[in-house]
């Protein structure tokens, strides 16, 4: 498999992970048993990480807030920004971490019970850690798009009804 083929393959699979193996084969016009070799080969080196399921916690009743936290730090010699941000990722509560251009270094996307026990994360945890000099929290109100899907896809026809 070349490396167009191996990144459409990619692309197909981030789309929809549940799309089978002889639908795969097809679009890329290429044999079942290359796709499902090509696929082990993947996770064997760690290119798929995981297969992600997108779901609507406001329709399934979640009640959790997500926040989205800026955080500006202190690069440590030899390390830079990698020493605090592995120290981030540990904590249960935090889903996402991204190091950042502009204004701030880390982006942190937390979840919690509530805004308090997010504002508590915060304030005990994060904060406190040596080489964080400073926080911005966002908290996210309503999800429109999560991951190139729509959550609420509510378009409408909006063709003109033809009538006799």
């Amino acid at each position: 498999m070349n490396k167009e083929q191996r990144l459409e393959l990619l692309e197909y699979i981030k789309r929809d992970a549940k799309r089978p193996v002889s639908e795969l084969a097809i679009l890329l016009n290429l044999p079942e048993d290359e796709i499902k070799a090509e696929i082990k080969q993947l996770e064997k080196e760690k290119i798929i990480l995981n297969y992600h399921t997108i779901v609507n916690w406001n329709k399934a009743g979640a009640q959790d807030v997500c926040a989205l936290i800026e955080v500006k730090i202190t690069p440590q010699r030899e390390v830079g920004f990698d020493a605090i941000a592995e120290r981030i990722i540990r904590f249960p509560e935090v889903e996402s971490t991204y190091l950042m251009s502009g204004a701030y270094d880390l982006l942190v996307m937390v979840k919690g019970e509530s805004l308090q026990a997010c504002a508590n994360f915060v304030s005990t945890k994060l904060s406190t850690i040596d080489g964080v000099l400073s926080t911005a929290t966002h908290f996210m109100l309503k999800p429109y798009k999560e991951d190139g899907i729509i959550i609420n896809d509510v378009e409408k026809d909006r063709r003109l009804v033809v009538s006799p």
